[in-house]
């Protein structure tokens, strides 16, 4: 029987059209494949702001490996897009607790990790609201101490379909806003979050928090 196998998330965001050349590069150091979404950057650019070219489209690049790949994968993604340099993107990586179906599973049974506390300097922080109040959830994280983040559209499985998340509908009207953050701001980040948008509201969103274990691209 095979052992358990430990694995990780890694997440890209690059501008718009370089989405499918990080999946092509991933799959040089081995890992099978990913899933892209679009979304919508932020610039912190004053004159690009007052212009209102202050947005970027993106995409977010989404593979799950085995920890045993994934750090070696992310250095050479950073080796070929330099998400170590300004203006070059962010790729980070959160670990994973359970995985389902992936080819490298035992069985197609939940491979669970046992890596014991880590010392994270940064954090994910999710916020799922209504279309239209992404921007919002920018303006108070940035209040907050926050550089930038991603806004991302959310659609359910069909247009007269809709998928639940933590008893919360999940239709084509969603924005799922990204932000990375140091884990000293975190907590200033997500309660002014849930101040200035009524987060704890029936109705008005879900926010979550992940730890990251490694990243570039991300502004100190």
């Amino acid at each position: 029987m095979k052992d358990n196998k430990i694995f990780d998330l890694i997440v890209t965001v690059v501008d718009f059209g370089l989405g499918s050349k990080v999946i092509k590069t991933a799959r040089e150091s081995g890992i099978s494949g990913g899933t892209i979404f679009l979304g919508t950057g932020t610039v912190d650019n004053r004159l690009l702001e007052i212009l209102s070219l202050d947005h970027v489209r993106k995409e977010i690049a989404i593979m799950v490996t085995e920890s045993s790949v994934a750090y070696e994968a992310l250095d050479k993604l950073n080796e070929k897009f330099h998400f170590d340099k300004p203006n070059h993107g962010i790729a980070f990586i959160i670990p994973v607790s359970e995985v389902y179906g992936t080819r490298d599973s035992v069985s197609e049974t939940i491979i669970k990790k046992d890596r014991g506390d880590e010392n994270t300097m940064y954090k994910a922080i999710f916020t799922i609201v209504d279309r239209g109040k992404g921007e919002n959830v920018m303006d108070a994280a940035k209040s907050a101490g926050a550089k930038g983040g991603t806004i991302i559209n959310a659609r359910g499985s069909g247009i007269h379909e809709t998928e639940i998340l933590f008893s919360m509908p999940i239709e084509p009207e969603k924005e799922v806003v990204m932000i990375l953050a140091k884990n000293e701001i975190v907590d200033n980040i997500t309660s002014t979050i849930r101040e200035e948008l009524k987060i704890d509201e029936p109705g008005m969103g879900i926010m979550f928090t992940l730890d990251v274990s490694k990243s570039y691209g991300l502004k100190a």
